[in-house]
């Protein structure tokens, strides 16, 4: 699929508003993977993609997990916020043609990140809190770590801020993002 087709399918799948949120995050994820030495073509791929299942409702996340043969754990199973990602990487593969383990498993891991993030995996994690669309509170703060060369710093901070807003939502945290966090912390330490 070349990017006029990834770009129109895209806009089958996601609200213009998501297109548009899509497209900024690929953006940021090309600036990141120059300051980090990561292919910028995958980067902005893998940007563009990260929210293919951001807009399905939830029956049509549950045919998309018939249909692919998706095992979504007890956290993200009816949770769309989280689901997304696990249905998204599936149809990155599937439907857009994406053979690339490292976009396909940034797609996947955008939203809980996981231990051994590759670097990838971290910049569309991050490029998608950075987008310069996001009105989060100490978005500056991560921008200026990210940008300066402070990934892993910028990461851990994502993290303790995302869990922060998890807990005083009472919302459920999913491992995956707890183990990411004390994966960063300890390889910050040796």
């Amino acid at each position: 699929m070349n990017s006029g087709e990834v770009k129109q399918r895209l806009s089958e799948l996601l609200t213009q508003k998501r297109v548009e949120h899509s497209k900024r995050v690929a953006e940021c994820a090309v600036k990141l993977a120059k300051i980090y030495n990561c292919d910028e073509k995958k980067a902005y791929i893998a940007g563009m993609v990260h929210d293919a299942a951001k807009c399905l409702n939830l029956e049509q996340v549950y045919e998309y997990v018939d249909k692919y043969e998706i095992y979504l754990d007890p956290i993200e199973d009816g949770n769309r916020a989280l689901s997304h990602s696990v249905v998204g990487a599936s149809i990155v593969r599937y439907e857009f043609g994406i053979e690339d383990e490292d976009i396909i498993n940034s797609v996947k891991y955008h939203t809980t990140g996981r231990a051994e993030m590759s670097l990838l995996e971290k910049i569309i994690y991050l490029a998608d809190l950075l987008e310069d669309g996001r009105v989060i509170p100490h978005i500056e703060e991560l921008r200026e770590l990210a940008y300066s060369g402070q990934l892993d710093k910028a990461m851990i901070e994502s993290f303790n801020q995302t869990l922060t807003f998890v807990i005083a939502n009472d919302n459920l945290i999913h491992p995956r993002s707890v183990e990411a966090r004390n994966y960063l912390l300890r390889e910050i330490d040796k």
